[in-house]
């Protein structure tokens, strides 16, 4: 049996993205990682997404191939075989359809939770504009960003790269226990952004730890154009 788990087309991923106190992503480490940074500098990023052409094992479900995601995620780094694998974990993952939020909150140990949601996308001669939107306790909430109309290929060394290309989701399970899976897909290129807009519940969503440092601008944001992508299956790993 193939040990991929899901395939799908991840598109125009908007990454909003805050430099941090590492302090504040600590208690979300899980075990046998550690906090990851690009030139000594912690990151949370806010991303939107969209996925497409969605199939579990092959299969795909009337209403679940093309929804939207928003999730709340920051890096880590984990040594094994002799190497540095860099990976993400996520705060919370927010999906229109409680069937995904059902599956990967008990096969991967995630933190997903369901709203209403919608994205909007549009081009013109001299500009795109993408935009995702997601309603909460407290009205819609929206990231959206207008960018270049031609995607340019990610700078090696840049921040845009650490950002994007982290190939490893990591969960915390419990004090001794992670989750970690494999996200195959090929390098992006990014389309910069023009301007962008931001209006979200941070603390409703997120806690108010997260809305005290996410109150600001910022520090970069980009559109990754995005690619087919393949999750593979979860290994739970235990340190004693």
């Amino acid at each position: 049996m193939s040990d991929v788990f899901l395939k799908a087309q991840w598109k125009n991923l908007i990454m909003a993205n805050y430099a941090v106190d590492p302090s504040l992503l600590r208690p979300y480490v899980p075990s046998g990682t550690e906090l990851d940074s690009w030139k000594g500098t912690f990151y949370v990023s806010l991303v939107g997404f969209l996925f497409e052409d969605t199939r579990v094992h092959g299969l795909s479900f009337p209403f679940h191939k093309t929804f939207e995601e928003v999730n709340l995620r920051f890096y880590v780094r984990r040594f094994e075989s002799g190497v540095w694998r860099r990976g993400v974990v996520f705060i919370k993952e927010i999906v229109p359809r409680s069937l995904i939020t059902c599956i990967a909150n008990t096969v991967y140990h995630e933190h997903y939770a369901t709203h209403a949601m919608r994205h909007r996308f549009t081009s013109d001669a001299h500009c795109k504009t993408f935009e995702y939107s997601f309603k909460s306790a407290n009205g819609w909430n929206t990231i959206s960003a207008k960018t270049n109309t031609e995607s340019i290929a990610m700078a090696e060394g840049s921040e845009q790269e650490f950002i994007a290309e982290h190939y490893w989701g990591y969960t915390r399970i419990n004090e001794k226990k992670l989750g970690a899976y494999e996200v195959r897909h090929p390098r992006w290129d990014i389309y910069p952004v023009m301007d962008y807009h931001i209006a979200c519940d941070i603390g409703g969503l997120y806690g108010e730890p997260f809305a005290k440092t996410m109150a600001r601008n910022p520090d970069s944001v980009f559109v990754a154009k995005g690619s087919p992508i393949e999750v593979m299956k979860k290994t739970i790993i235990e340190h004693i």
